[in-house]
């Protein structure tokens, strides 16, 4: 069994990764025995992150508040609490707050054989956040 213990452990979402404010509050990184990365992350309203993917794919479970959720070639998807969102490896998306509401979620992904969990690209515009 290994315990952590909580505190200390909330971090500013960098401005290269998202926009707006966000905290991100680690829940486990993948080390040599697990593959599994872990954070809670909560969303100001208007906040959102950057386009990215991940190598093994996402597992978002919504916590608290009203969110959304795009990918590429699809629309967007509000999320609420208790909702689950599993993203497909590779599959290019943002996910955030609504523009009127907090958002917070516990995102799951595994790292890959290099260690790799996200793969980070550009900022997600105004025209695309609103749909």
């Amino acid at each position: 069994m290994k315990y952590t213990q909580s505190g200390g452990r909330t971090t500013a979402g960098p401005e290269e990764r998202f926009t707006g404010t966000v905290q991100v509050d680690s829940i486990r990184t993948p080390d040599e025995q697990s593959a599994v990365g872990c954070a809670h992350v909560r969303f100001a309203p208007g906040a959102r992150t950057a386009w990215h993917h991940h190598p093994k794919g996402q597992t978002l479970y919504v916590t608290d508040g009203i969110g959304l959720v795009s990918t590429r070639d699809g629309g967007i998807q509000e999320i609420r609490p208790g909702d689950v969102v599993y993203i497909e490896p590779g599959e290019e998306h943002w996910h955030g707050a609504t523009p009127d509401r907090f958002m917070a979620h516990i995102a799951m992904q595994e790292a890959d054989k290099n260690g790799d969990v996200v793969t980070w690209l550009e900022h997600v515009s105004d025209e695309d956040y609103m749909g």
